[in-house]
């Protein structure tokens, strides 16, 4: 009986052992001159915001609607990052204004908006000016959860830099708005609806079809849970346009037009020159890099709300279909 016991005592003692050498040797470090190095658990999800994995994509596209300036396509790798679930909206942005005097409607500097709500009714500024809409510091009535519009590049970098967070690069956008699903023209395949047909419902708000902005969340998300990828609003993005960017970044990293870094922008976004016009201006508009815009609008057709589709602005302009979501990065 003694004999018994002593052979179970020595078999527990040798599984206790050997559970001890596993789970140090199968921990959350590694091995690493003579020590272990711990590495932190992956980063906590931002309430409101999706996970963007690390990838690779085609970007561009060669498709007989696209542009010239969507072309080559090429390839980027892209680190992981967060992006809003969905755009920020007129509630979000009031928090901002709140908490933000120096941006608000009646005392944001003029060198960061078109000025165009002091001249509405004049044909040189049609339908545009910063929050143009709002009252004050009241967005209009039952629009809370709608996306903000009429904001301006700056604007939007201000938010962003508020949450924490920043705007996308263009390729972030685009490869988060893509969903996981190779060369295709929009964030859920090949086609896109906007209407009601044959009892399928509309994926987007486009084309007029609604006339105005609708409630964030209220379309179909795309692969990775993203929702108004296409139409609703125009998307603010960090890039400066660059029509022949896309033809000397093949196989980069985490690319951005411009020629500067993203945390120099996020750092020295003000200086970035606005093209604003002291005088009533009778050509083209003048001055400044334009910024980039993604996603087509509620106003826009199918050929614009194709994933690949690239449009510019200059950054102090606003406009009723215009707005933006933000983005985090992943700490490593």
């Amino acid at each position: 009986m003694m004999f018994n016991r002593l052979v179970i005592f020595a078999i527990l003692a040798v599984c206790l052992f050997a559970i001890v050498i596993v789970m140090g040797g199968c921990g959350n470090g590694t091995e690493e001159g003579g020590g272990t190095i711990v590495k932190p658990p992956l980063e906590k999800t931002p309430e409101g915001m999706v996970l963007i994995p690390a990838g690779s994509f085609e970007m561009g596209s060669e498709d007989a609607a696209a542009e010239a300036d969507e072309q080559p396509v090429h390839t980027v790798h892209l680190d992981a990052f967060f992006m809003d679930e969905h755009e920020v909206t007129n509630a979000e942005y009031k928090e901002f204004l709140l908490e933000n005097p120096s941006w608000q409607k009646s005392r944001i500097d003029k060198r960061f908006h078109d000025g165009g709500y002091l001249h509405h009714h004049d044909h040189h500024f049609p339908d545009s000016g910063y929050l143009h809409h709002w009252d004050g510091n009241t967005y209009p009535f039952g629009k809370a959860e709608c996306p903000v519009t009429y904001v301006s590049w700056y604007a939007a970098m201000a938010y962003a830099e508020w949450a924490g967070k920043r705007l996308p690069t263009e390729a972030e956008w685009e490869y988060a708005a893509r969903g996981g699903l190779a060369g295709k023209k929009y964030p859920l395949g090949n086609t896109i609806l906007y209407r009601y047909v044959r009892g399928s419902r509309p994926q987007v708000n486009a084309n007029d079809h609604i006339g105005d902005t609708t409630p964030v969340g209220q379309y179909v998300d795309n692969g990775y849970g993203l929702y108004d990828m296409a139409g609703n609003v125009w998307e603010w993005c960090l890039d400066a346009d660059d029509r022949d960017f896309y033809a000397v970044s093949d196989d980069s990293r985490n690319p951005i037009a411009g020629g500067k870094t993203i945390q120099w922008l996020r750092e020295n976004f003000t200086t970035i020159p606005s093209g604003n016009f002291t005088t009533i201006p009778t050509g083209p508009y003048p001055g400044g890099p334009y910024r980039v815009l993604r996603g087509g609008s509620w106003r826009n057709d199918a050929r614009d709300l194709r994933v690949a589709n690239r449009g510019r602005v200059r950054p102090t302009y606003t406009n009723v279909d215009i707005g933006f979501r933000c983005v985090k990065d992943v700490t490593p």
